[in-house]
């Protein structure tokens, strides 16, 4: 099973319409539209797990550079997600003006 990353989506591609691509080449397991959670607007970019290496190699091929809804998409393997640190908020007191006295 292979993860694929899919970017530079137009903001009106739909999940039914990516799933109806991929399928064209071989068996999906899940695919994720990524939108943005306040909006539900697109954010451009999805995640397609295809269920045989070899057809998510297949989909690498024929759908890098293909032209969806007037954009090239871009189809590679996705990489893991890197850890980022934790959000360091600041203090308090440091929201005050330093040169008043409240």
């Amino acid at each position: 099973m292979k993860k694929l990353f899919v970017g530079n989506l137009s903001y009106g591609v739909t999940s039914g319409q990516l799933e109806d691509l991929f399928n064209q080449v071989g068996k999906i397991g899940t695919l994720t539209l990524i939108t943005d959670k306040y909006t539900g607007q697109s954010k451009g970019f999805a995640f397609v797990e295809m269920l045989n290496d070899s057809e998510a190699d297949e989909a690498i091929k024929k759908y890098n550079d293909y032209e969806l809804d007037g954009r090239k998409i871009v189809v590679n393997v996705a990489r893991p997600k890197e850890d980022r640190p934790d959000r360091q908020f600041a203090p308090r007191d440091s929201f005050r003006p330093r040169n008043k006295r409240w």
